[in-house]
């Protein structure tokens, strides 16, 4: 049984650069080795199913919640070690921020933001208690983490919600930072 969860959200695709793959298959082994479960949207391609097998490779637990129509598509990876077919997106990220303890964004698309940052406006409001962090891989999120800034800069949030976005570089920094959290 894993320790805890986390929610990783990245790309249906790879991405143009190999270290986006690299940085996948890293967190995944990573996430098996220290015993964290994956709970992400199912899928077999792009980085969701390069996650997915380094965890599985690595005897890890991956969790996939994917709505039907994605399934229907032949998107759904089927060697998990738990599928859970919903039937809506938003069934899908709800159940992934009620099983997940933290919560990390890969590199990815529109779906990848718009999930992350609905965890990130969750753990705002103090809906949840977990981590919210993004993995710049090779600057993928400065853009991100600047207007992170901004906003807190600008006054659309209290300076005392700062560290409530973790951005990070490195796959040691996540679990150092989950190891600070669960001692918290």
């Amino acid at each position: 049984m894993p320790r805890g969860y986390v929610a990783v959200y990245c790309g249906s695709r790879v991405g143009a650069s190999p270290a986006f793959r690299a940085a996948a298959a890293e967190l995944g082994a990573a996430l098996a080795r220290e015993n964290w479960g994956l709970v992400y949207g199912g899928g077999k391609i792009g980085l969701m199913g390069v996650i997915a097998d380094a965890v599985l490779a690595n005897g890890g637990t991956a969790w996939g919640i994917m709505p039907q129509f994605l399934v229907d598509k032949e998107q759904a990876h089927r060697g998990l070690s738990r599928l859970d077919i919903v039937t809506t997106m938003h069934e899908r990220k709800a159940q992934m921020i009620a099983a997940a303890d933290h919560f990390v964004a890969l590199p990815g698309g529109v779906g990848t933001l718009e999930e992350v940052y609905e965890a990130l406006s969750w753990r705002h409001l103090d809906l949840i208690k977990g981590t919210v962090s993004l993995l710049n891989v090779d600057g993928f999120y400065d853009g991100a983490a600047e207007l992170f800034a901004r906003i807190l800069a600008d006054g659309f949030l209290p300076a005392a919600e700062k560290d409530i976005l973790h951005v990070v570089r490195e796959t040691e920094e996540l679990l150092a930072l989950w190891q600070r959290h669960s001692s918290e």
